[in-house]
């Protein structure tokens, strides 16, 4: 699979439990995927909704196209996104439970397609927060020592 990352979304991962992954295509129009080609893209506080059997994704923001004419895209504008009616229907009887989200962790462009994984998450709290924090600084600071009796063996 050819992939080329166009924008991640680490906040997420920081801010919510990822339990489930979804891959979605979107609609858009020509000056936005010249734009995403651009890698002008922020996906900070964008989320998904599901209303009447379909799924739009908010708040995503995509760069007006700098060659483009009066008929460039709207940056902020809600975009549908394209799910199998099974998948909606799961995704929209999850988001109702309490604490539940659909989050975009990642666009990217597969097969020449603009494809966005959305993720299932859950809220943490600042406890939880602060956790993976001390992991991630755990675990830093081991391969900082792997690292340094690495170089004295040489």
């Amino acid at each position: 699979m050819s992939e080329k990352l166009i924008c991640n979304n680490k906040k997420a991962y920081h801010d919510y439990f990822i339990e489930e992954k979804y891959e979605a295509g979107m609609v858009l129009s020509g000056t936005e995927v010249k734009s995403l080609r651009m890698g002008k893209a922020n996906m900070n506080d964008s989320f998904a909704l599901v209303r009447n059997g379909e799924a739009f994704l908010n708040n995503l923001h995509i760069s007006p196209y700098s060659f483009g004419n009066r008929e460039n895209h709207d940056p902020d504008r809600m975009r549908k996104l394209l799910l199998h009616k099974k998948e909606i229907g799961k995704l929209h009887s999850k988001i109702r439970e309490q604490g539940y989200s659909l989050i975009p962790l990642r666009l990217y462009f597969k097969k020449g397609m603009v494809k966005i994984e959305m993720g299932l998450a859950k809220g943490k709290k600042m406890y939880d927060k602060r956790e993976d924090l001390k992991k991630k600084d755990m675990r830093r600071e081991v391969a900082q020592v792997f690292k340094e009796r690495g170089k004295t063996r040489d």
